[in-house]
Protein backbone atom coordinates (compact mmCIF):
# COMPACT_ATOMS: atom_id res chain seq x y z
CA UNK A 1 0.00 0.00 0.00
CA UNK A 2 1.24 3.43 -1.10
CA UNK A 3 -0.46 7.22 -0.77
CA UNK A 4 0.68 9.36 -3.95
CA UNK A 5 0.22 12.83 -3.32
CA UNK A 6 -0.76 14.58 -6.60
CA UNK A 7 -0.66 18.13 -7.78
CA UNK A 8 -2.61 18.88 -11.37
CA UNK A 9 -2.40 22.18 -13.40
CA UNK A 10 -3.71 23.36 -16.36
CA UNK A 11 -7.33 23.88 -17.06
CA UNK A 12 -8.39 21.61 -14.33
CA UNK A 13 -11.19 23.11 -12.82
CA UNK A 14 -15.03 23.94 -13.51
CA UNK A 15 -14.27 20.55 -16.15
CA UNK A 16 -15.32 17.92 -14.07
CA UNK A 17 -12.13 17.04 -12.65
CA UNK A 18 -12.73 16.34 -9.05
CA UNK A 19 -16.02 14.42 -9.97
CA UNK A 20 -13.73 12.12 -12.40
CA UNK A 21 -11.37 11.75 -10.22
CA UNK A 22 -13.69 10.47 -7.48
CA UNK A 23 -15.39 8.27 -10.05
CA UNK A 24 -12.13 6.77 -11.02
CA UNK A 25 -10.59 6.01 -7.33
CA UNK A 26 -13.96 4.86 -6.25
CA UNK A 27 -14.12 2.00 -9.03
CA UNK A 28 -10.24 1.19 -8.39
CA UNK A 29 -11.78 1.13 -4.79
CA UNK A 30 -8.91 3.38 -3.66
CA UNK A 31 -9.04 5.21 -0.94
CA UNK A 32 -8.35 9.48 -0.59
CA UNK A 33 -9.45 12.83 -1.21
CA UNK A 34 -9.70 15.33 -3.90
CA UNK A 35 -10.02 19.41 -3.95
CA UNK A 36 -9.59 22.13 -5.68
CA UNK A 37 -6.89 24.66 -4.26
CA UNK A 38 -7.50 28.61 -4.91
CA UNK A 39 -4.13 28.79 -7.42
CA UNK A 40 -6.25 26.82 -9.89
CA UNK A 41 -4.54 23.93 -9.52
CA UNK A 42 -6.27 19.99 -8.11
CA UNK A 43 -4.45 18.48 -5.53
CA UNK A 44 -5.65 14.01 -4.92
CA UNK A 45 -4.61 12.50 -1.82
CA UNK A 46 -4.55 8.90 -2.58
CA UNK A 47 -3.51 5.32 -1.01
CA UNK A 48 -4.15 1.57 -2.46
CA UNK A 49 -1.89 -0.73 -4.31
CA UNK A 50 1.02 1.21 -6.09
CA UNK A 51 -0.36 -0.54 -9.36
CA UNK A 52 -3.88 0.76 -8.74
CA UNK A 53 -3.28 4.58 -7.99
CA UNK A 54 -0.97 4.15 -11.56
CA UNK A 55 -3.90 2.96 -13.10
CA UNK A 56 -5.56 5.98 -11.55
CA UNK A 57 -3.50 8.17 -12.95
CA UNK A 58 -3.52 6.81 -16.04
CA UNK A 59 -7.08 7.34 -16.58
CA UNK A 60 -7.60 10.39 -15.41
CA UNK A 61 -4.60 11.64 -17.64
CA UNK A 62 -6.06 10.22 -20.82
CA UNK A 63 -9.81 11.41 -19.93
CA UNK A 64 -8.33 15.44 -19.11
CA UNK A 65 -5.92 14.68 -22.13
CA UNK A 66 -5.09 18.35 -23.78
CA UNK A 67 -6.46 19.53 -20.14
CA UNK A 68 -3.76 18.91 -17.82
CA UNK A 69 -0.38 20.89 -18.05
CA UNK A 70 1.59 19.76 -15.35
CA UNK A 71 1.95 16.79 -12.59
CA UNK A 72 3.86 16.64 -9.39
CA UNK A 73 3.50 13.38 -7.21
CA UNK A 74 5.58 12.31 -4.91
CA UNK A 75 4.87 8.71 -2.90
CA UNK A 76 4.90 7.92 0.93
CA UNK A 77 3.91 4.54 2.73
CA UNK A 78 0.04 4.87 3.12
CA UNK A 79 -1.52 6.04 6.26
CA UNK A 80 -4.35 3.61 6.29
CA UNK A 81 -6.51 6.09 7.96
CA UNK A 82 -9.48 6.91 5.12
CA UNK A 83 -12.43 5.27 4.35
CA UNK A 84 -13.10 6.21 1.33
CA UNK A 85 -12.56 8.46 -1.44
CA UNK A 86 -14.55 11.57 -1.64
CA UNK A 87 -14.38 15.13 -2.79
CA UNK A 88 -13.53 17.42 0.19
CA UNK A 89 -13.39 21.67 0.26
Amino acid sequence: MIQAHIFYSGMVQGVGFRYTVERHANALDLKGWVRNLADGRVEVLVEGPKEKVEELCKNIEAHFQGYIRDKEIGFSAAAQTFKKFQIVA
